[in-house]
C-alpha cells in the first residue's frame, strides 16, 4: 500500500477545482477502498482549561488580548473531566478530546493534573486525545505512558498564509511539535481552518504540509471559521458549503487512509450539506453543543441524521489499539522542567492589532 506523499501544490489545487461531480466521485470511491463507507468516528471535545491564551491567533476567542464576551475557567479538576467523558460516552461518543488554551505545556502541577485526566478517560475504555499548544519529546512520552490515543496540534492554514493570522509563534513550532508526538504511538490529528480569508492556493498549501508529512496524520479537522465578535476574524462572511465539500473531497483523495473529521462550523451546515460531505469521504465529526467556545449541534439531533442517512458510530480503538494506562508511582518518565525556545516572530498583522485596541478602549 503506497501512500503519496510528494504532492505539489498544483496537484492539490487541481483535484480540488474539478469539476464537482468528478470530484465527488473520486473522493468517495477512495473513501470506499480504504474505510467503511457508513461508518462515523464521533468525538466530543472537552475545554478544560478555558480562555486566558496569550497567543494572537485572529481566529479565537479565547486569546486574552481580544475583548470578546467568553468566560474563562482554571482548570478543570479529574472528577469534572470523568463526568463529562462518561455524560459522552453515554452520548455515543467514542473519544473525548482535551483542550487547554496554552501557549505550550510546562511541567508541573497543572500538567500533572491532565495526564490523570488521560488515565482516567483511558481506563473508561474511551479514545482520549489532548491539545494542549506546543510539546516536547519527553512531554509526548509522558502523555504516551499515561494512556493518550491521539495528540491534536492544527497547521491552521499553508505556511504562506499563517503569517497573515498568527505572529506570536512560528508555524515550524506547530512542526516540530508533531515530529515530537511522532516518536511515541500516539496518533496525530492536524488540519486546520478555512474561511479566514485565505486563497485557494492556501488550502491546497496546507493539505500539502500535512501530505508530506511521513506517515500522515491518523486524523485531519477540517473547520469553518466561526466569526466570533472581538476577534480580528469578525467580520469575516462564512465559508459555503461547497467550499467545505470540495476542501473534504480533496483531503480524501490526497490523504486516503486519515479519518477526515468534520469540525467547527457544522452549525451553519444542513442536513443536506452534512450528508455531501459525509459522501465526499468524512468520517468522523465533533459532536455536543459546544466545540471549546462555540456552538455544535445537539448530540441528538446527529444521532438522528445518522439514523437518517444509515451511518454507524465508529467503536473506539477501531482503527489503533489501545495501551494500558502507567499509574503516576509506576511511571518511568521524570518531568524535565524544561524550558524550551518556542519562536515569537511578533511581525504586525494590522488586524489584530486593531481588535487589541478595541479590548484596551473597551
Amino acid at each position: 500500500m503506497i501512500t503519496k506523499h510528494d504532492w505539489t501544490k498544483e496537484e492539490v489545487l487541481a483535484i480540488y477545482n474539478k469539476p464537482l461531480m468528478e470530484l465527488l466521485y473520486e473522493a468517495a470511491t477512495v473513501h470506499r477502498k480504504y474505510h467503511e463507507a457508513n461508518t462515523v468516528q464521533v468525538s466530543t471535545l472537552l475545554s478544560i482549561k478555558t480562555g486566558g491564551c496569550p497567543e494572537d491567533c485572529g481566529y479565537c476567542p479565547q486569546a486574552a488580548r481580544y475583548h470578546t464576551d467568553i468566560e474563562g475557567n482554571d482548570l478543570m479538576s479529574v472528577q469534572q473531566v470523568k463526568a463529562q467523558a462518561l455524560r459522552a460516552k453515554s452520548s455515543g461518543s467514542s473519544r473525548v478530546c482535551m483542550g487547554a488554551a496554552w501557549r505550550n505545556v510546562k511541567d508541573g502541577p497543572e500538567f500533572d493534573n491532565v495526564l490523570e485526566m488521560v488515565r482516567t478517560i483511558n481506563k473508561l475504555d474511551m479514545e482520549v486525545c489532548c491539545t494542549l499548544g506546543m510539546i516536547t519529546e519527553n512531554q509526548a512520552k509522558r502523555l504516551e505512558e499515561a494512556g493518550l490515543y491521539a495528540y491534536n496540534h492544527n497547521l491552521d492554514s499553508s505556511e504562506e498564509y499563517y503569517k497573515e493570522v498568527i505572529s506570536t509563534r512560528g508555524y515550524e513550532d506547530r512542526l516540530e511539535t508533531l515530529d515530537n508526538v511522532r516518536k511515541t504511538n500516539v496518533t496525530v490529528c492536524s488540519g486546520g481552518i478555512i474561511g479566514m480569508g485565505e486563497r485557494e492556493e492556501d488550502r491546497a498549501g496546507m493539505l500539502v504540509a500535512l501530505a508530506r508529512l511521513n506517515p500522515q496524520p491518523e486524523s485531519v479537522p477540517i473547520n469553518a471559521l466561526v466569526p466570533v465578535e472581538g476577534t480580528p476574524l469578525e467580520e469575516q462572511l462564512k465559508v459555503p458549503i461547497w467550499d467545505m465539500i470540495r476542501m473534504v473531497a480533496t483531503t480524501r483523495i490526497v490523504m486516503p487512509q486519515t479519518q477526515v473529521r468534520l469540525s467547527a462550523g457544522r452549525t451553519d451546515m444542513s442536513r443536506e450539506g452534512q450528508a455531501m460531505c459525509f459522501f465526499a469521504g468524512a468520517n468522523s465529526i465533533f459532536a455536543g453543543d459546544k466545540l471549546l467556545t462555540t456552538p455544535n449541534p445537539d448530540v441528538n439531533e446527529d444521532m438522528k441524521m445518522f439514523e437518517l442517512l444509515g451511518l454507524n458510530v465508529q467503536k473506539p480503538f477501531a482503527k489503533h489499539a489501545q495501551t494500558k494506562s502507567v499509574e503516576a508511582e509506576d511511571s518511568k518518565i521524570s518531568a524535565l522542567g524544561e524550558k524550551p525556545k518556542w519562536s515569537r516572530p511578533e511581525h504586525k498583522i494590522e488586524k489584530n492589532l486593531e481588535a487589541q485596541k478595541k479590548r484596551v478602549k473597551a
